[in-house]
């Protein structure tokens, strides 16, 4: 396998040299955009036989008021959203087609951005990244090969800030409940020269959050250099963010759901979460002519950030005896992180083909350690700020692949995607709960994809593809002596109708796995989501995404997903025995999830939304009990924007209103479910299973209301 992975190097590397030897100076008004090429690799176009939704600038704008991009995205396609404050800032998570955000690559101008360890994707170290954010796709399924851990359910690939041909500057403020606050400035030099561009945003969010005392304080930054001339576009850049949210991962009780849902259990006036993360990106983008471009992409990131926690009476072993027995204690809980990627593409296009090929390495390193910063009662000769553990870890990723788009009959294109992925996966030292925690753990990976596309007419066309997709556990899967790589098999059917007032996507979907990593329910002791492999399971869907203009004053776009997921032959240990519970549904995978938007446009500039989302019934652990089923809930948002063009000062002035919720409803959108034994002697194997639950309640009815001046 690592030969053939050698051979398609080679390749890569003398279809470049081929490319500079060529090299014709084309009218770029002939080609796609240069700040395109960026994401070339890791996008679809709109006729592949990949299932995949777009969102422009200009539809992020609408609701661009402070909110996380997850709650941006929450009317796509079988997407479901949640927000540990409640009201979709600070924590937020994005679920799509019940696979959990570990399982959804995300890369940002090609380049990944899931924490390599835990495979998750923190949204609150990426404060207002949608004001830099020039489009994003995504693809449902295994997708298109991309970098970075692998695709499990859906990938999500954002492109940032083109650069401008003109100065232009925005002042963008935003207020709402909650105490929310949004505070954005945007400047463009415009070319200079013909040639360099210096651009950036500065932004700050502040919102005290639904949630009692779980507020959120973000400050992010932007920061874009570009260098254009003729066929070569070089881009460097550096976004950034420093958040401090505290914390109310710990949900709630059903009793306390019922007494008093805004509360919060956490009493430390500090337990708080603080992370400074800054990303440095170059990229080199070069058309050779109309058929060959090449990209590089290089990228640095830094992140650094603890945990603050408050423990009563712990045991001074837990804390390497620097504290006293029965001590109470604060901790901090370290991350310190260095982040490298180097990435480099080659794009092939003439007469119905297009063939790129690409590799991506990456190179991780962390430390973990917690420090004592208050005791009660210190042992003696500790030092505040004493480690009482200390551990390593190192991540090595490479991958390479090739992809063809090819015209084979008048009607068929075949689409053809082979990737290698090789990881590697090393720790040392002590984990948080002062365990030794020593891994070297070395993955192999051959990602092949296969697709057709039936063009039946210039309105109407068929596609089907078949992709497999490996992915390594995550370091808490290793914690918890989980060792065991998860394959997924997609199958995808779809049909695609376009005119122009009306635009249908549908498509049928089987995604059946072998040892998938599914979540238990569980939380660990920070919050983050416990798993387990099962042996067989599958996820089986219907997803319909249609949109249509009815006159220039009214249209409407609908999607909908009707799915089964389901483990087969699960078994657990319940009441002292073992118990096969035949086939159950999977957690956190509601069969329906529907979302709808209406507009209305009754004058010039003047837009008026109705946002509409249910989601089903859904099970928080993977053994149908009834006591982990979250209900099912319909929210509605209304949202307007108007813009005004004033023939003075200002290019535009747009005024937006966003109403979360108007119908006041109380819903529950995530939680966490476990189990316990305890003795009972009444029991025939002295033992009884009991259930525990919590719940992250989402916020009531609530607005955000913002100002954007453009000159």
């Amino acid at each position: 396998m690592k030969n053939i992975f050698l051979f398609l190097t080679l390749l890569v590397l003398s279809v470049s040299a081929h490319a500079q030897q060529n090299q014709i100076k084309q009218d770029s008004t002939k080609t796609e955009k240069l700040d395109e090429v960026l994401v070339n690799a890791v996008r679809v176009s709109a006729d592949s036989p990949i299932t995949h939704s777009n969102v422009s600038k200009k539809e992020l704008q609408k609701r661009n008021l402070g909110q996380d991009i997850p709650s941006l995205l929450n009317y796509l396609p079988s997407v479901v959203t949640t927000s540990d404050a409640g009201a979709g800032i600070g924590y937020s998570g994005i679920r799509v087609r019940g696979t959990d955000a570990t399982r959804v690559n995300v890369t940002i101008n090609g380049i990944p951005y899931n924490d390599p360890e835990s495979q998750g994707t923190f949204w609150v170290n990426l404060g207002d990244f949608a004001s830099s954010t020039e489009s994003l796709q995504l693809q449902r399924g295994v997708g298109t090969s991309t970098n970075g851990s692998a695709a499990f359910g859906a990938s999500l690939n954002l492109l940032t800030d083109a650069f401008s041909d003109i100065a232009t500057g925005e002042i963008s403020n935003s207020f709402g409940s909650f105490g929310t606050r949004k505070h954005t400035i945007k400047l463009s030099t415009g070319l200079l020269n013909d040639h360099f561009e210096i651009s950036g945003r500065f932004s700050k969010i502040d919102s005290d959050g639904y949630v009692d005392r779980a507020f959120t304080d973000l400050k992010s930054y932007f920061l874009q250099g570009v260098y254009k001339d003729g066929n070569t576009l070089i881009k460097a850049l550096t976004f950034g963010n420093k958040e401090q949210t505290y914390q109310s991962w710990f949900g709630l009780t059903i009793d306390e759901l019922k007494a008093d849902r805004r509360q919060n259990p956490y009493t430390y006036e500090n337990e708080t979460d603080n992370y400074w993360q800054d990303h440095y990106q170059l990229h080199w983008n070069e058309r050779f002519d109309n058929n060959w471009s090449t990209n590089i992409g290089l990228n640095y990131t830094k992140g650094k950030g603890y945990f603050e926690q408050y423990k009563a009476e712990e045991s001074a072993s837990d804390f390497n005896n620097l504290i006293e027995e029965d001590s109470d204690v604060i901790v901090r809980r370290w991350l310190d992180n260095n982040f490298y990627v180097a990435n480099a593409n080659v794009t092939y296009k003439n007469n119905g083909l297009e063939l790129v090929s690409g590799l991506s390495y990456s190179s991780y390193d962390g430390d973990h350690f917690g420090e004592v910063i208050w005791g009660s009662d210190l042992a003696a000769n500790t030092n505040i700020r004493d480690h009482y553990y200390d551990g390593d870890a190192t991540k090595n990723d490479f991958s390479i692949f090739s992809k063809a788009t090819f015209k084979f009959a008048k009607k068929f294109t075949g689409f053809i995607d082979l990737q290698g992925r090789f990881v590697n996966y090393k720790t040392n030292g002590l984990n948080s709960d002062r365990n030794v925690f020593i891994t070297d753990a070395n993955f192999d990976f051959f990602n092949p994809k296969l697709g057709l596309t039936y063009k039946q007419s210039n309105n109407s066309s068929f596609y089907a593809s078949y992709a497999i997709s490996n992915r390594e556990p995550n370091r808490d899967d290793f914690e918890g002596g989980v060792t065991k790589n998860e394959t997924l098999n997609d199958i995808e059917l779809g049909w695609r109708f376009s005119k122009k007032k009306v635009t249908l996507n549908s498509n049928v979907y089987y995604m059946f796995y072998k040892d998938q990593l599914v979540l238990t329910g569980e939380l660990d002791d920070v919050g983050s989501p416990v798993r387990v492999n099962v042996d067989d399971s599958y996820r089986l869907g219907v997803e319909v995404d249609a949109s249509i203009s009815f006159s220039k004053f009214f249209s409407t776009s609908t999607n909908i997903t009707l799915s089964t997921n389901k483990i087969k032959d699960f078994g657990v240990a319940i009441n002292g025995e073992f118990v096969d519970l035949g086939d159950t549904n999977i957690s956190f995978s509601p069969q329906l999830v529907f979302g709808n938007t209406l507009n209305f446009f009754p004058i010039e500039n003047l837009r008026l939304s109705l946002l509409s989302k249910y989601v089903g019934e859904q099970y928080m652990g993977n053994i149908d009990n009834e006591s982990s089923k979250l209900a099912d809930y319909f929210v509605n948002d209304f949202n307007i924007n108007y813009e005004i063009k004033p023939n003075r000062f200002f290019k535009s002035i747009g005024l937006s209103v966003l109403a979360n919720n108007i119908l006041n409803k109380k819903y529950v959108s995530n939680g966490y479910f476990g189990s316990f034994d305890f003795l009972d002697s009444s029991s025939s194997t002295g033992t009884t299973t009991g259930y525990y639950a919590g719940y992250y309640p989402q916020a009531t009815a609530n607005f955000l209301v913002g100002v954007t001046l453009k000159f």
